[in-house]
């Protein structure tokens, strides 16, 4: 598409590095990712949770393979720059975290995120010292690349019911020792949260947008202290709320009338084009 890996990712990081907060969408297949590029957007993040819905699976029933064969969709849609929600590295070890981050370099991607949440319902969370030398091999791992792969590391307290913020700050804390570039703590939902992590940190945050009950603008965001803001699912689920009410007005009341908020056929046959076409 035009723009060399190496290219990308420094772009990416420049972004991180500038004033202000800058928002990276989460397109949940190839031609999401081609209108959100079309409308002027400078990065994108896949989504497991899109990549999932899309394949007819819950949230975390996706292999690693199919996470990278869905984040090389989206890497090849478009010039921008890519970070993939690669979940927990798909792998317990630090060793096969490591792999997966050199399996992400290969897929074409800028950056990826790993979390700290073990998938494992007896112990969500895993204990701060494995998780930090899983951090600390996807960092050296990152850091043998031939180009700067910035790689976001994730506290997931706040998305397995512990809402603990000082072990969450503590968690990022440390990964940011390991040499994490960006810090993420998902679920998030008040402005003083928000502005502590921030204040406890010296990387870029980066913070999710578009969980109920979390309503704040980039400019509000920016003012916390947040250089990130991602949607995860928020954009799959929109459509996803589009299709339902369009589907259930069809079986429940016979009538056609979601018609009338649909696209134009011609605007989305327009993202679609390839650039310069």
């Amino acid at each position: 598409m035009g723009a060399s890996q190496s290219d990308r990712a420094k772009a990416f990081r420049a972004l991180h590095e500038r004033p202000g907060a800058f928002v990276i969408p989460n397109p949940f297949d190839a031609g999401t990712a081609r209108i959100l590029a079309g409308l002027g957007f400078e990065a994108l993040a896949t989504t497991s949770a899109g990549c999932a819905f899309g394949l007819g699976r819950p949230d975390g029933e996706i292999t690693r393979d199919e996470a990278l064969a869905h984040a090389r969709s989206i890497v090849a849609a478009t010039p921008l720059p890519v970070s993939a929600d690669l979940e927990n590295g798909y792998a317990h070890t630090p060793e096969g975290v490591a792999q997966t981050i050199e399996l992400a370099a290969e897929a074409g991607l800028a950056g990826c995120s790993i979390e700290d949440a073990s998938g494992r319902a007896e112990q969500p969370i895993y204990d701060l010292s494995h998780a930090v030398e899983r951090v600390t091999a996807a960092v050296e791992a990152a850091r043998r690349l031939r180009f700067p792969f910035t790689l976001t590391a994730r506290a997931e307290n706040f998305l397995h019911g512990r809402p603990d913020l000082d072990d969450t700050i503590r968690r990022l804390q440390a990964f940011e020792a390991a040499g994490a570039d960006v810090l993420y703590a998902p679920g998030l939902r008040e402005a003083a949260a928000i502005r502590t992590v921030c204040a406890a940190l010296k990387k870029p945050v980066n913070v999710i947008m578009g969980l109920a009950g979390a309503a704040f603008s980039v400019e509000q965001l920016a003012a916390l202290g947040v250089r990130r803001i991602s949607l995860g699912s928020a954009l799959a689920r929109a459509a996803l709320g589009e299709f339902l009410r369009a589907a259930e007005e069809i079986r429940e009341r016979g009538t056609f009338d979601f018609a009338e908020r649909a696209a134009p056929f011609e605007q989305i046959e327009r993202f679609m084009a390839p650039p310069g076409a």
